[in-house]
């Protein structure tokens, strides 16, 4: 029996490093083009709603050279009692996310956009992540690693961020940056054993 070809790679719409990794963690060939889109995410507002519109439009700003190949857009936000945390512009916006998150639960939300010439799909995933009791020295510590740049709610659980962190229910890697659990179950749905799932 000859063995199957090889799946292409899907295009993965994003400048995220965390995003390319667990790809990689998780086995799934991709290529990565820079989305020409330009995120806008209000404070308030329906995170699930938010996160999967970008999401869609990071996917279909990349999908015109893509030919048959599946594009992947995917965004991510910290959720805190319907406030939506973004990226922190500076150190003191870093430390004032962190102290509002501190010895609190906050929900994680992604938005993931699967599509091909064919079809569409969006669906997003929450991860609730509780914060312990944050001090002062613990909140000047970790700005001070400038970890927090680039950060949707201003820290990284994949590094020392870790330390700031209580517990967590769902899926990590989606606090990391990427719902590992939808794709693989999209995957599975939509190319199954093509990817190596389902």
């Amino acid at each position: 029996m000859a063995d199957a070809p090889p799946a292409a790679p899907l295009l993965l719409a994003s400048r995220s490093p965390q995003r390319r990794a667990i790809l990689e963690q998780l086995g799934i060939p991709f290529d990565v083009v820079e989305p020409h889109y330009e995120e806008r995410a209000p404070e308030l507002a329906d995170a699930a709603d938010v996160v999967c519109e970008h999401a869609r439009g990071k996917a279909r700003s990349v999908a015109t050279g893509a030919g048959d190949r599946p594009v992947l857009g995917v965004d991510t936000e910290v959720v805190l009692q319907g406030q939506i945390f973004g990226k922190p512009a500076d150190a003191t916006d870093a430390e004032q996310m962190l102290e509002q998150l501190s010895g609190k639960t906050h929900v994680v939300m992604s938005g993931l956009c699967l599509l091909t010439p064919g079809w569409e799909v969006v669906d997003c995933e929450g991860t609730r992540v509780t914060f312990r009791d944050l001090t002062p020295r613990d909140l000047g510590t970790y700005v001070a690693t400038r970890e927090w740049e680039g950060r949707a709610g201003a820290y990284a659980i994949q590094g020392r961020g870790a330390a700031l962190i209580k517990r967590i229910e769902g899926d990590y890697l989606n606090v990391v940056g990427l719902p590992g659990s939808l794709l693989v179950r999209l995957l599975a749905d939509r190319f199954a054993g093509t990817y190596g799932f389902g």
